[in-house]
């Protein structure tokens, strides 16, 4: 069955490390010592954010995308790479696809999309709960699997 799942996510890379509040504990007087500082770099160039698929076959279509990604631009995105991707895979065309549960993907109409190009969506629990099922928890492996392998495709 995983062989006829093609996967995909986005993602957004800082383009000189994190852009995110760092909180640390530290004794008084200390705070100024160059070995408790982080370095940083003044308009460092900002971020991109790229959407990508891939299966058990291999890598898919690698984009960016420009701006704020919403439904409109996500179905822009699945029009012009989803269909080509399974293709380059030969997941074959009954192939099931993988994406997480983000409000854009679960949206009226990117559903109709997915409907009107018979592509079968693979539905994940939405509870951050427990998994209730062996099923679940392999979705779940697979998904933590998918952020590893999505980290290996943006370091090439």
């Amino acid at each position: 069955m995983w062989k006829k799942v093609l996967w995909s996510d986005e993602t957004k890379i800082e383009l000189s490390g994190l852009n995110a509040k760092r909180y640390v504990w530290q004794k008084t007087n200390i705070a100024h010592y160059s070995e408790h500082t982080i370095p940083t770099v003044k308009h460092s160039g900002g971020s991109i954010m790229l959407w990508a698929c891939f299966s058990s076959a291999g890598t898919g279509k690698m984009v960016r995308v420009d701006g704020k990604m919403d439904g409109a631009k996500y179905r822009a995105i699945l029009e012009e790479n989803l269909l080509d991707s399974a293709k380059d895979l030969r997941v074959g065309r009954r192939f099931t696809f993988h994406q997480d549960n983000d409000p854009k993907h679960k949206a009226r109409a990117t559903m109709e999309w997915f409907k009107t190009k018979h592509i079968n969506v693979l539905e994940l629990a939405q509870s951050k709960s427990r998994p209730k099922s062996n099923r679940e928890s392999v979705a779940r492996s697979e998904n933590c699997q998918f952020t590893n392998a999505l980290h290996l495709i943006r370091l090439r």
